[in-house]
């Protein structure tokens, strides 16, 4: 079956917010399906940090539903939301590592506090994940002596040790070379496709975008404007979606009130 075929296992219904009275998302309705690649793009300050927020709780929508795995969870508390994040990880733009710990350290960290493991086995798991990210050799560097890209990936190892059903990434691959890009990308695809990992990709990286993306949904005035197949969007004859795509400077997406 292909992606988003069954029915969905993240939905937006409605969905709106605003900050200090400006409303960021206006009515958004998206869903995704199990197992896919689907990246949520769109100008600076549009929402798409803001949408994938929700999810885990991070923020709090104004109106509208988010529904995962069949049951709503725009309405639960706190304590509510921690079975959700056990299921859905996140990695950040900036890594989120802690600058005293190895980076086997760094990954054994969750195994300690959430799964209780003692040290000595923690560690050893922390080294398989790390080589799910091809960073076996530098288990015992710091996050200083580390470049972005290896940083970004060390994140992920961190994130797949409570076996996350989705994973979340905030624009993982700004601010990298091109080589360290697609190496995220390669991460991002086998984690789909080997493990079944639901992967939801905040991004303004068209290479990214037209290369392991199943599906992209396209955010415009807080609604999604648009949403296909890579294919779909890049043939399509929106000038608004042409506009983004060709990153061109002026016309329709300089409407007011974007």
């Amino acid at each position: 079956m292909s992606p988003g075929a069954a029915a969905p296992l993240i939905e937006f219904r409605e969905v709106h917010k605003a900050f200090d009275g400006k409303p960021v998302l206006r009515g958004m309705n998206l869903t995704v399906g199990k197992g896919e690649i689907l990246f949520i793009i769109g100008t600076s300050g549009v929402g798409k940090s803001v949408t994938i927020k929700h999810l885990v709780g991070f923020l709090r929508i104004d109106t509208g539903e988010i529904w995962f795995d069949g049951k709503r969870v725009d309405q639960l508390d706190e304590k509510g939301f921690y079975a959700v994040r056990r299921r859905v990880g996140m990695v950040f733009q900036n890594a989120t590592l802690f600058d005293s710990m190895t980076l086997a350290e760094n990954v054994a960290l969750p195994l300690r506090k959430h799964k209780k493991l003692r040290h000595t086995s923690a560690l050893a798991e922390a080294m398989g994940r790390l080589e799910q990210v091809y960073l076996t050799g530098f288990s015992d560097r710091y996050p200083a002596e580390l470049s972005d890209g290896m940083r970004t990936r060390a994140a992920l190892a961190r994130t797949l040790t409570m076996d996350p059903e989705v994973v979340l990434f905030d624009e993982p691959t700004t601010g990298l070379d091109p080589v360290n890009a697609r190496r995220i990308d390669r991460l991002i695809l086998e984690l789909s496709r080997n493990l079944g990992v639901t992967a939801v990709v905040v991004s303004h990286d068209l290479a990214s975008i037209f290369s392991i993306a199943d599906r992209v949904a396209f955010l415009y005035q807080g609604r999604v404007h648009a949403v296909g197949t890579p294919a779909e969007l890049r043939d399509s004859p929106d000038p608004i979606v042409q506009q983004f795509i060709q990153g061109q400077s002026s016309g329709p997406m300089e409407t007011p009130g974007f």
